[in-house]
């Protein structure tokens, strides 16, 4: 089961990828009809969201892991609770740094 969401996973983040800069490649010439149904801003803007979403998903399972993992920590070594609990939270501190970047990139993409 494993495989096969890390596979949806990776596919959705390249159809976020391809969705992002889609108006380089269906830049219109001046003077041309625009009236096609997928615009080139429309489909950036569908890519920023997808992107950002997935980040946000992303940050999610991340910082759930840690957790787990540090309350599994914990009560495997009470002694260490300490430390392990410090670590946690600059670990997930990190985490959400990368996702607040990775939201603001999304974001821009679909301005």
């Amino acid at each position: 089961m494993k495989k096969l969401s890390a596979k949806v996973i990776l596919g959705l983040i390249v159809v976020g990828f391809v969705l992002m800069f889609a108006p380089a490649a269906f830049a219109a010439e001046p003077g041309a009809d625009t009236g096609s149904a997928a615009t080139s801003s429309g489909l950036a803007k569908m890519g920023g969201a997808i992107g950002a979403g997935l980040a946000v998903i992303g940050c999610g399972l991340g910082i759930g892991r840690v957790g787990g993992s540090a309350t599994e920590a914990m009560a495997r070594q009470p002694e260490a609770a300490g430390q392990i609990n410090t670590a946690m939270i600059v670990t997930a501190a990190m985490i959400e740094g990368a996702t607040l970047f990775a939201v603001v990139v999304g974001l821009l993409a679909a301005l």
